[in-house]
């Protein structure tokens, strides 16, 4: 035989001098659920190993992880039910909880990459992402609503507002906001394809953020759609987004693959909730190896051409690419 692939399989030195693809502590983001209050720390069921915390708690938190190399922090807060309406008017309150968390973020680590949730659905007493009006999701209004977000947070100090929403024409709004009052520097990182996905669930259980009535398949994508996740992606591009982000992660892989080919932004890919409580749900049951699954599919979002991943279990990937 003239052709003998296994020979570059040989040993580990050719085995890494031949590796296409790497994963590094560079490539996590590290989302985290936040409340308000003091020495809190709530397990969430729905995420073996992950808590929901108070900001105080978050800081020692965040020491481990910048000490490890994580660049980046994802917030998502909880925020309390008599705080919510419909018009989810706490969204803007530059003494909330979302940019108190900045501030004291940003005091302590001043280096580190905050990024922060822009979308309706914490805030709202609809559970939605967007303002509801007669069982409708009404985009503009939404829209106004998400720059006004978008603006409280890069006041405080956000480096990213990332919005989540799936409203049509929000990052142009919010690029326009933030640039009406000079905030030209903060970054919008765009879910471009977010997914009408049943993957999400446990993530609506750690903020108690599902929608009170109906779905969100009227403004998140179809599952079965790709062409229209490139033309989102392609919209978002021309409004001013500075990354595109596809989520859920590994049922989508092949989304992710068509952003990198579609575009020269930055491509992030959110590893979710759903995706990360079956791997360690299997584990815990004996069935599969946690941290070999968890590092198999974060190279999997590399090799997709992913550069950046939204994943829960950041920390723990940190800790073994440290040790290796």
């Amino acid at each position: 035989m003239l052709k003998r692939p296994r020979r570059n399989r040989i040993n580990p030195a050719v085995r890494g001098l031949v590796r296409e693809n790497e994963l590094l502590v560079k490539h996590l983001v590290w989302p985290v659920f936040i409340e308000a209050g003091q020495g809190i720390c709530t397990p969430i069921s729905a995420l073996p190993g992950v808590n929901r915390v108070s900001v105080d708690v978050l800081l020692e938190s965040l020491k481990e992880a910048t000490d490890l190399g994580i660049l980046a922090v994802a917030l998502f807060p909880k925020i309390e039910d008599r705080l919510k309406n419909s018009s989810a008017s706490e969204s803007v309150n530059p003494e909330g909880l979302v940019p108190d968390a900045i501030r004291r973020i940003k005091e302590k680590f001043p280096h580190l990459c905050v990024i922060t949730d822009v979308a309706l659905d914490p805030f709202s007493s609809d559970g939605h992402d967007g303002i509801v009006r007669e069982n409708q999701i009404i985009n503009d209004e939404t829209v106004e609503a998400l720059a006004a977000m978008a603006v409280c947070h890069a006041a405080a100090g956000a480096d990213v507002v990332a919005c989540s929403d799936m409203m049509d024409g929000r990052v142009l709004g919010i690029r326009q906001a933030l640039d009406e009052v000079e905030y030209i520097n903060t970054l919008i990182c765009s879910y471009s394809a977010k997914y009408a996905s049943a993957f999400y669930d446990p993530f609506r259980v750690a903020l108690d953020s599902a929608p009170r009535a109906g779905d969100k398949k009227t403004y998140q994508m179809d599952p079965a759609n790709s062409r229209e996740a490139i033309m989102e992606v392609l919209m978002d591009q021309d409004e001013g987004a500075d990354w595109i982000l596809i989520k859920p992660g590994m049922p989508y892989l092949d989304i992710v693959s068509l952003a990198r080919q579609t575009t020269h932004l930055p491509v992030a890919v959110y590893q979710v909730s759903g995706e990360y409580a079956m791997i360690k749900a299997a584990s815990l049951a004996g069935w599969l190896n946690y941290e070999k699954v968890l590092m198999e599919s974060l190279l999997c979002f590399v090799r997709a051409g992913a550069d950046m991943i939204f994943t829960y279990g950041a920390l723990d990937a940190a800790r073994l690419l440290k040790q290796s």
